[in-house]
């Protein structure tokens, strides 16, 4: 099996975007619901988190930009590592995730590369 990670892409700047005590609730039970599942089929591997609000970016000629990177007002929000067969089978695991019951939010999955 490879190693896939997802990325969790979603509005991390407006406050309109973030979602109620109650609706975090649910959210988070659909979280641990399809967690368990990967877990359960032994595709979840070691590592994975959500991030923070704050961070930097540095840039060429010692700029330095004081957020995450964000763009059309969506970022990065967390990430986990998945085992699967291809890019199709990481796929199939990802079109599961509840984030993506949200809106302007996203997945991508990238394979991890190997050394060498």
């Amino acid at each position: 099996m490879k190693e896939f990670i997802l990325m969790f892409r979603m509005d991390i700047t407006n406050q309109e975007a973030q979602p109620t005590k109650e609706q975090m609730e649910t959210y988070m039970q659909q979280w641990m619901e399809w967690i368990n599942e990967i877990a359960d089929n032994d595709q979840l591997a070691d590592g994975g988190n959500h991030f923070s609000r704050q961070g930097r970016v540095l840039k060429p000629k010692n700029e330095v930009v004081d957020t995450p990177l964000i763009e059309n007002n969506v970022s990065v929000a967390g990430y986990i590592i998945v085992l699967a067969d291809n890019l199709e089978n990481a796929t199939k695991i990802a079109k599961k995730c509840p984030i993506l019951n949200g809106e302007n939010t996203s997945v991508e999955i990238r394979e991890t590369a190997t050394p060498g």
